[in-house]
């Protein structure tokens, strides 16, 4: 884990964070993620620097759609913002956390 990671996992880590339960570096389908609150559906990636790279940014928006293709929601935060705002970083999972489940697709 990077420095910033580490800051965020203890955080997170033995439900410190509202009695949510994260695991991190986490396999869903082709993917392992960074952090993931299952109970919720809810996927927190940390994005360094290398992510402002095109090919990245395709990578991780290809990436994104699958996971919520699965019903995942997605928060993404920067490094910078763990080093610097770590506090709003976690008041942003615990939003994304109190948002309602996404549906399931239709069947068609």
């Amino acid at each position: 884990m990077t420095p910033s990671e580490l800051a965020l996992w203890l955080c997170l880590r033995n439900r410190a964070l509202k009695g949510l339960r994260f695991r991190r570096q986490f396999p869903i389908g082709p993917f392992i993620v960074d952090f993931v609150c299952l109970e919720r559906r809810l996927v927190v990636e940390v994005d360094g620097d290398h992510h402002g790279y095109v090919r990245n940014m395709i990578a991780d928006a290809r990436r994104t759609r699958w996971l919520e293709g699965q019903r995942f929601k997605i928060v993404r935060v920067a490094n910078f913002d763990l080093g610097h705002n770590l506090d709003s970083v976690c008041d942003a999972i615990l939003a994304a956390a109190e948002q309602p489940l996404p549906k399931p697709p239709s069947a068609v």
